[in-house]
């Protein structure tokens, strides 16, 4: 990873990053802070490109964000934003049981960390979003940050810690990037 990437069919030059993190890490606010600069970036933790799924206990691999039910990208859709090349940089965020599909597409992954508590804090407070405000919602994400996240640790080339301001948290992004 790293760099930009050559794409063989247009000879543009385009470098895609992926944001992912637990939920109440701060995907979310930083995707949109870095829209509002002026960045292409797409939440993809949103109805339009994501979806929930029933799934069957034993057949998942780890725990699941919702009992019974899981959060997947809608293939098709992400697999068209990452065709895009009107951009040269662009920008997506979230976490799904099937983002390992497009992994090689991206020339960085950010993993957003935080620890549990100021996860189960964000999440009671967050008003864009309720899920993670039930109590069952809040066991099931702790369940998922103690099996998932590691896993998201070794696909990313970056972790940045969430606890810092907004602004600190999209420089630390950009720096990466750049």
């Amino acid at each position: 990873m790293g760099g930009f990437r050559l794409r063989q069919r247009t000879g543009i030059w385009v470098k895609r990053v992926l944001i992912t993190g637990m939920s109440g890490t701060g995907k979310s606010s930083v995707i949109h802070q870095l829209a509002a600069r002026g960045f292409n970036a797409v939440d993809l933790d949103c109805d339009e490109f994501s979806q929930w799924v029933e799934v069957l206990p034993a057949t998942s691999g780890h725990p699941t964000p919702a009992s019974g039910r899981d959060w997947v990208w809608r293939e098709e859709r992400v697999q068209k934003i990452l065709a895009n090349e009107s951009a040269d940089l662009l920008f997506v965020s979230g976490c799904a049981e099937n983002m390992s599909k497009f992994v090689a597409q991206f020339d960085h992954i950010i993993l957003l960390s935080a620890p549990a508590d100021v996860l189960a804090d964000r999440l009671g407070r967050r008003t864009n979003n309720p899920f993670g405000k039930r109590p069952e919602e809040l066991d099931q994400v702790m369940s998922v940050l103690r099996t998932v996240e590691p896993l998201l640790r070794k696909l990313a080339d970056h972790e940045i810690d969430t606890r810092g301001t907004l602004d600190e948290v999209v420089a630390a992004v950009l720096m990466h990037v750049n």
